[in-house]
């Protein structure tokens, strides 16, 4: 987990529409059938089927254990109570001089963001803050271990057993080493908490170095971010607070009410700093 808040969390045990894209399972493992070693031969199985390398496979699953502190962490989650004023108080004046001065460094990345995805860049530097102290705090959980588990457990073993699957095929494209697939406890990954499942369909490569880079490459995190978000209808240049259709979008990527009514303050707050 980072050290701002889990999106899981604020979700209310359940997680963001960001990570909800799951594809169907033809045979699916069962979970928490036998010991972990036996399911995560039989997953092994049924990745080769969909079509996943033996390479991606290898090198992702190699020594893959149980982490039991990712199943307390996910049946002791507690339903988040916080107010706006509790949140957003907390959230963003620790953040407002940081994230004008992002704004003031990468502003004509920015700029060519929004002109390519018509997503403003103060939406995106309050998202990145907000997330992870923009890129500060990613988390240090081993993704693919993390999702393991939760794939075998047997609460959503569904929704992860496809967030590991779409995890092997960051691999196998060569987005990430399995090794640096670091983050939240729950496999979120990179400046923007990406799942393995929003990072197949929205990361890009905005500088175009040839990866698709969200843990290290601002351009990528900013630009993949704004893609998300266009991705679930955001209108250029239109507003973005409580009531509009872009606010409904904010929601889309948290379902939580204050945590996207903090978004949008907060990038009120960068679009009327000096």
């Amino acid at each position: 987990m980072t050290l701002t808040i889990s999106r899981l969390a604020l979700a209310a045990l359940a997680l963001s529409a960001s990570i909800v894209s799951v594809e169907p399972t033809l045979a699916a493992v069962a979970c928490n059938s036998g010991n972990f070693d036996t399911w995560l031969a039989d997953f092994k199985t049924e990745a080769a089927a969909k079509g996943i390398s033996q390479q991606a496979i290898s090198a992702g699953l190699a020594g893959v254990t149980l982490d039991q502190s990712v199943l307390n962490r996910d049946k002791s989650q507690k339903v988040f109570t916080q107010t706006f004023e509790e949140f957003s108080g907390r959230m963003v004046p620790p953040r407002m001089t940081r994230g004008s001065n992002m704004m003031k460094q990468y502003g004509s990345v920015l700029s060519r963001i929004e002109q390519t995805y018509g997503v403003p860049g103060e939406i995106l530097v309050a998202i990145w803050g907000l997330e992870t102290d923009f890129g500060v705090n990613t988390g240090k959980f081993a993704t693919i271990r993390s999702l393991a588990t939760l794939a075998y457990d047997c609460r959503r073993a569904e929704q992860f057993r496809g967030e590991l699957m779409d995890a092997l095929r960051i691999v196998q494209r060569g987005d990430l080493a399995p090794a640096e697939m670091k983050g939240a406890w729950a496999g979120e990954l990179g400046q923007t908490q990406f799942m393995p499942s929003s990072w197949m369909k929205y990361a890009v490569d905005f500088d175009g170095n040839g990866k698709r880079d969200l843990l290290h490459n601002a351009p990528d995190v900013l630009a993949s971010t704004a893609n998300y978000l266009a991705g679930y209808g955001w209108q250029k240049g239109k507003d973005w607070q409580p009531g509009s259709p872009n606010f409904a979008v904010l929601q889309q990527w948290n379902k939580s009410e204050v945590y996207s009514k903090t978004v949008a303050y907060f990038a009120t707050q960068l679009a009327h700093a000096p």
